[in-house]
């Protein structure tokens, strides 16, 4: 089981503090740092404010060696597909081929509605990310001297030389995931490298893996191709006293975060993590609430990384 780092900055962190998150994940030997795709805080004021995030992954790119980099999930609101095409290829380069592309339809109305973007129906949402991923795919997929050519129901694509491309060939990962019970598993299957399930426990976790598989078999494509992953906060503790003192930070109690995260001291996480890697999760996604927190980071590396 590969244990990747995810923060949520949009909760108030600067560059810096997430530079430092990312460098500390990337000593301990962390698989990945991962970054939320949000533009208005939730239930805190949020300040220092926003960062955009793939700005933001385009300096840490820079400034890391080794450690793969991600969005989970970049809304397809958020960015015309040429322009994010163009993103993280560019990123990507600048990285040195560390970048993995989280997407999904968007959900945050009240995100859309501060900051100007405008916010469609489900239905029109699953649209523009299916368009996204047709031409983001598409584009980077063109050969050079040639150009691409795409009609969809929301963004349409004429001429384009596809330029430029990504470090990573064929292309960097794309990550799909969510509940959703048929146009989730249908875009997995046609686009996703990796199929991603956040915050849901194990009996949910089954029936969507069950469903993407399905879907995957329904157009010919082995199952066993995709990664499965999931996303849990993370508050561990060695002790029961630390594991209180970091749930109270984050607002929560143990015995919540037990039932619905990854809580508890190292063995108690360790125990959490192989039931889920039991139902074919291959990764994990640490979400880290308290960014200053860096010894829970280290108690992590040392007494669960070893043990999954």
């Amino acid at each position: 089981m590969e244990l990747r780092i995810f923060i949520e900055p949009q909760q108030g962190a600067s560059y810096d503090d997430q530079l430092t998150i990312a460098r500390r994940a990337e000593g301990l030997g962390f698989g990945a740092f991962f970054r939320s795709d949000h533009y208005l805080a939730m239930g805190v004021d949020g300040r220092p404010g926003p960062t955009d995030s793939w700005v933001t992954l385009a300096g840490i790119a820079r400034e890391t060696d080794t450690i793969r980099l991600g969005t989970m999930m970049t809304a397809a609101t958020f960015r015309y597909p040429g322009p994010l095409a163009i993103q993280v290829a560019q990123v990507d380069q600048m990285s040195g081929g560390r970048v993995e592309l989280g997407i999904g339809a968007g959900w945050y109305d009240a995100e859309h509605a501060a900051y100007a973007i405008p916010f469609p129906s489900t239905p029109e949402r699953f649209d523009i990310l299916e368009d996204t991923l047709a031409i983001v795919t598409g584009l980077w997929a063109t050969p050079e001297g040639e150009t691409f050519d795409y009609a969809g129901k929301r963004h349409s694509v004429t001429h384009s030389p596809g330029l430029p491309k990504p470090h990573q060939q064929p292309r960097p990962p794309i990550i799909i995931g969510g509940k959703g019970a048929t146009r989730t598993p249908e875009l997995t299957a046609a686009y996703a490298d990796e199929f991603n399930l956040p915050f849901v426990g194990l009996e949910i976790t089954e029936r969507q893996i069950g469903r993407v598989r399905a879907a995957c078999d329904g157009i010919g494509r082995d199952p066993d191709e995709l990664v499965y992953s999931s996303s849990h906060t993370v508050c561990c503790g060695a002790d029961e006293a630390e594991v209180q003192r970091r749930a109270d930070y984050i607002g929560r109690t143990p015995d919540d975060l037990r039932a619905n995260a990854l809580a508890g001291t190292p063995e108690e996480i360790v125990d959490t993590i192989g039931r889920y890697a039991a139902l074919g999760a291959e990764r994990m996604y640490l979400q880290v609430l308290d960014l200053h927190d860096l010894d829970q980071l280290q108690l992590i590396a040392d007494e669960v990384m070893p043990h999954v």
